[in-house]
């Protein structure tokens, strides 16, 4: 049993508390499409219920360069959504030297990518909690959605947390989707599931703040680490991620990398690389004569794969590195007329 803090000394009207929060001065930290959900919805609240919310002061990073030769300034998506809403704005790229101009109530963090530290937590009177796309423990990290579908989890959920003053993702859970979660097709993107995770995130956001679930003592409710499901880290994404070795991935393997990541690259024995941007389950099963690998065959339009487990897919969509984007298809096959493409003849991609 966790040791705790003898209730005489953690009930609210000890610390300094009412048992009833007043309205709240929010501080939130976002960036993506998933927190945007969690800001309209309390930003709804904030009209809707009386002394519920004070204020919302909206925290997000400065735009970043990106493109060729890194000259456009890609803005955070958040940033159109508060302005659109009509609240103010802080642009940080860290909170080193950094105070609020208004000592906020609470802080909330939704898909924000900054660590907030401890002095900020300190600042505000009921610290902070975080929406997080994943039944924690389980997918602890800056990607649980993608590693959702990576990991072919069957189900997964939300969790609303406090904000650990040492570290991402170890908060108190105040409030868990229930068992058994909400389930995940086989198909489905991140893009789809990440849009639903963040309307039930937002949802849940609102509940917890309506029900005081982040006014101290905090009581855990997650369920999910005394079941007997799995338990992973969700780290970024990276380039790496995006590989395709097939003599490795099994067809499942490849499905899944695409619903979850996109496009996808491998490199040709010659040493160059493949853009892949759509492939399909062909359930051919008479390419027994070639190993796992891309190869052309008499006919067909499209370059076919062998996974490592035998299944042959189709290459629907792909770009020839440093030629026309979306032909990659028609210069394989000029390239590779009838022949086997073994992948095992490759790198494995490493460069």
């Amino acid at each position: 049993m966790l040791w705790r803090l003898p209730a005489s000394l953690t009930h609210p009207a000890v610390r300094g508390y009412s048992t009833r929060a007043g309205p709240l001065k929010i501080l939130f930290c976002g960036a993506d499409h998933f927190s945007i959900a969690s800001l309209r919805a309390l930003t709804k609240a904030h009209h809707e219920v009386p002394g519920l919310i004070d204020s919302i002061d909206v925290v997000h990073r400065p735009a970043k360069p990106t493109g060729r030769g890194l000259k456009t300034l890609k803005e955070v998506p958040i940033r159109h959504a508060a302005s659109e809403l009509g609240l103010t704005t802080h642009v940080i790229d860290t909170f080193t030297g950094w105070t609020p101009p208004t000592r906020p109530d609470l802080i909330v963090a939704v898909s924000f990518g900054l660590f907030v530290p401890p002095r900020l937590l300190g600042l505000a009177k009921y610290g902070g909690i975080n929406v997080h796309p994943s039944l924690l423990p389980d997918l602890r990290g800056p990607a649980p959605i993608e590693h959702a579908i990576l990991n072919r989890r069957s189900c997964t959920g939300v969790s609303v947390q406090t904000l650990h003053p040492k570290t991402f993702d170890q908060g108190t859970i105040l409030a868990q989707t229930p068992a058994p979660g909400i389930a995940v097709a086989p198909d489905t993107t991140a893009h789809v599931l990440a849009e639903r995770l963040a309307e039930v995130g937002a949802q849940m956001l609102v509940d917890v703040i309506k029900d005081n679930g982040f006014v101290p003592p905090h009581k855990d409710v997650g369920w999910y680490a005394s079941s007997s499901g799995p338990v992973d880290h969700a780290p970024k994404i990276t380039k790496q991620d995006h590989f395709v070795d097939f003599s490795e991935k099994t067809m499942d393997a490849i499905l899944a990398m695409q619903s979850a990541l996109g496009e996808l690259w491998c490199i040709l024995p010659n040493g160059d690389r493949l853009i892949i941007h759509k492939v399909a389950d062909s359930l051919k099963s008479d390419a027994l004569n070639h190993g796992p690998g891309i190869w052309v065959e008499h006919g067909l339009k499209d370059p076919l794969f062998r996974a490592a487990c035998g299944r042959v897919g189709i290459i629907l969509s792909s770009t020839y590195a440093g030629s026309k984007a979306g032909h990659g298809n028609a210069k394989l096959l000029r390239m590779l007329p009838t022949q086997e493409v073994s992948m095992e003849e490759t790198s494995r991609g490493e460069r």
